[in-house]
């Protein structure tokens, strides 16, 4: 097993590589997530519970949104690690299309924020 390990080295980095980067866009996303949250509440806008409430729901969806990165992003590291040492490749286009949805109601979510901000 080590002699396969040793020739797939690069193709084992390369998935840790992706792996660091997925978790580098759950750190933004996050991020994102949070300082919408904070500035909205600490900057002293116009108050309306409306505008309250999806500054909040937008909070709590980027911080859903990035455990849920993380989880298919460690399963998509560990699944990816089996088929390199097995020599198959099976793309993961559902764990893509996932995220992507996700990502589209997250920044309709802050589209919708703005939008109700300016009224």
């Amino acid at each position: 097993m080590e002699k396969d390990q040793l020739k797939y080295a690069q193709q084992h980095l390369a998935n840790e590589r992706t792996f660091l980067a997925w978790i580098r866009t759950v750190i933004a996303i996050v991020g994102v997530g949070f300082l919408a949250t904070s500035l909205h509440f600490t900057i002293g806008v116009h108050r309306d519970a409306r505008i309250d409430l999806i500054s909040i729901v937008l909070g709590m969806f980027a911080c859903a949104l990035g455990l849920v990165i993380t989880v298919l992003a460690t399963f998509g590291y560990l699944q990816k690690k089996r088929q390199i040492n097995e020599g198959t490749f099976l793309p993961s286009s559902a764990h893509v299309i996932l995220i992507a949805v996700f990502m589209v109601i997250l920044l309709s979510m802050i589209i919708l924020y703005f939008v109700f901000i300016k009224v």
